[in-house]
């Protein structure tokens, strides 16, 4: 056996050991060995990308599914930098990756050989740890290393600080196995530890420090941001206590009670001033919205629930930063402020849906709502950035038995099809039921590579919804819209048809013209393309609306 396999064979043996199950590979030379033993493997499911970019974000919509590192593979190169956006993602949303880039080795380097790149430490601060492996050579002592350097790399995967792992990896060739027998060759037995056990087993996180016991106040609040958390105990407190629950669609706690209108409440100045906390709590990472974010601004104490490694404190209130928290000794839950949010709540969230019902054409607003609404239970939503997360945020209403995804780490539009797909792999390979996703039409533009699936790779149940507006929707609510250029620079009109798109991918495609049609255009099976057609002018008109007629209901 060849240096070059034997290494990859080793270490795709170890991840394995250590729980590596999902494997996203972009084809490529330099990374045969690698791309050859993830598909041998037989507890790997090996999925294959021709767009490095498409590929990572296939991975980081597994990872962040799974809750488990997906290996992430590709050649030397400009392949490694194609995978940036998608390691950046991950290391603010504390997502699982393991990117093993193939190299070429030491003495190519620096010499003008063909498809080489400096990939030492390339992605820099955003990985929690990064090795370069070395070449392999048949010398003793080779599987112990190979063996321990994948352990640490898996584990700094799921640290306390979860997030992206890089291992670079110099293959000399040849690149594909021979028929040379191993046993003759290799000066040492290549296997593992018995019994299919890691190299090095390594004991699970600590629960951490004893909760804070928080202070017996009226007014507090609590703020659940995007994040992978348990949302239960933060609807547990607020039902002791009574405190409000502002819950943004990704934090997965927008159920019972939750305060579902908190984004036009914020709004209206009216209802802030005689609403300001003495206490927010905030798990997770709140920013969705500018009026959370001028909310926290006004609280005299502000406790964090997270690590000290990755807290957020987007606006640095923070007081406090805790591992878990306990609600006060003797709660009071029916108190005046309690009352007086969910009376807000029940007012606004009839002044929102009265406005959304009585529109004559499919707004991007109602298509938010209708389909948070019309999922199954046991179904997984995928909300792009920019307007389809907001307008989720803006209209949903409180609900069980759906989880809700989002790329709001970096937020940005990039690789939504690509990592929408990877959800949904995870998601019903683990038993869940259908898969949605909601996109803007330059997020879907940008990433139709992600729709370009292989005829012998595994595919998905999932529904991508496009609000197909022809351009940016989110610029014409920012202080841009307006000013010379603003259409050519910030509408970016495109004047493509989703229907184009989808016959590109060889997708079934349907257009909703009318809410009516939504629950039955979503009754399809497989990947499949919906389409919703809407005007930008209109849903910024809208969503002025919504928060004037909340504006007139609560004031009133």
């Amino acid at each position: 056996m060849n240096p070059s396999t034997a290494l990859a064979r080793v270490l795709v043996d170890e991840l394995a050991r250590c729980g590596l199950d999902e494997a996203v590979v972009a084809p490529g030379s330099r990374s045969t060995p690698l791309a050859l033993a993830l598909a041998d493997h037989p507890g790997i499911r090996t999925h294959v990308r021709i767009d490095e970019r498409s590929a990572s974000f296939l991975a980081l919509g597994l990872a962040r599914t799974s809750r488990r590192a997906t290996a992430l593979v590709c050649t030397s190169g400009t392949a490694a930098a194609n995978f940036h956006p998608a390691v950046l993602e991950a290391d603010q949303s504390n997502v699982p990756l393991l990117l093993l880039t193939a190299d070429r080795p030491p003495e190519l380097r620096g010499t003008g050989a063909n498809q080489t790149v400096d990939q030492i430490g390339l992605y820099g601060s955003a990985v929690r740890y990064f090795t370069e492996v070395g070449v392999p050579e048949a010398i003793p002592g080779m599987v112990a290393y190979w063996r321990s350097v994948a352990c640490r790399a898996w584990a700094a995967t799921t640290a306390e600080h979860p997030g992206p792992v890089h291992l670079n990896l110099a293959f000399r060739d040849p690149l594909v196995p021979g028929e040379d027998n191993h046993a003759a060759q290799w000066p040492e037995a290549l296997d593992g530890r018995d019994n299919s056990k890691p190299w090095i087993t390594l004991p699970h996180r600590s629960g951490g420090s004893a909760p804070l016991e928080l202070p017996p106040v009226e007014r507090g609040v609590i703020v659940c941001g995007d994040g992978d958390y348990d949302p239960v105990e933060y609807l547990a407190l607020a039902a002791r206590t009574g405190w409000p629950l502002l819950a943004e669609p990704t934090s997965n706690a927008r159920r019972a009670d939750a305060i579902s209108t908190y984004r036009h409440l914020l709004a209206c100045p009216e209802f802030t001033a005689g609403h300001r906390p003495d206490l927010v709590v905030t798990v997770g990472r709140p920013g969705l919205s500018r009026q959370i974010l001028s909310y926290l601004r006004g609280a005299s104490r502000h406790i964090v629930v997270s690590t000290p490694a990755s807290f957020a404190d987007p606006v640095r209130t923070a007081t406090d930063v805790v591992p878990a928290v306990d609600p006060p000794s003797a709660p009071v839950p029916d108190t005046g402020w309690s009352r007086s949010w969910h009376n807000a709540e029940a007012t606004a969230r009839l002044a929102i849906d009265t406005v959304l019902d009585r529109e004559e054409t499919f707004s991007e607003l109602r298509l938010a709502r209708d389909l948070a609404g019309h999922m199954p239970d046991g179904s997984l939503l995928f909300a792009g950035s920019s307007m389809p997360i907001r307008d989720l945020d803006a209209t949903m209403h409180p609900r069980c038995g759906a989880r809700i995804l989002g790329n709001r780490g970096v937020s940005g539009i990039d690789g939504s099809v690509s990592t929408a797909v990877g959800a949904a792999l995870a998601h019903q390979s683990q038993g869940g039921e259908g898969a949605y996703a909601l996109l803007g039409d330059l997020a879907a533009l940008h990433d139709q590579n992600g729709l370009v699936i292989g005829p012998g790779e595994p595919r998905p149940d999932l529904a991508v919804i496009v609000a197909n507006n022809n351009g940016g929707g989110i610029f014409s609510g920012m202080e841009q819209a307006g000013h010379a250029g603003f259409e050519r620079l910030f509408g970016t009109p495109h004047g493509v048809e989703m229907e184009r798109v989808a016959a590109m991918a060889d997708l079934p495609y349907s257009r909703v013209e009318h809410p009516s049609e939504l629950p039955k255009a979503l009754h399809g099976e497989g990947l499949r393309l919906i389409e919703v057609r809407t005007e930008r002018s209109d849903a910024a008109e809208l969503r002025s609306r919504l928060q004037a007629a909340v504006d007139r209901a609560v004031s009133g």
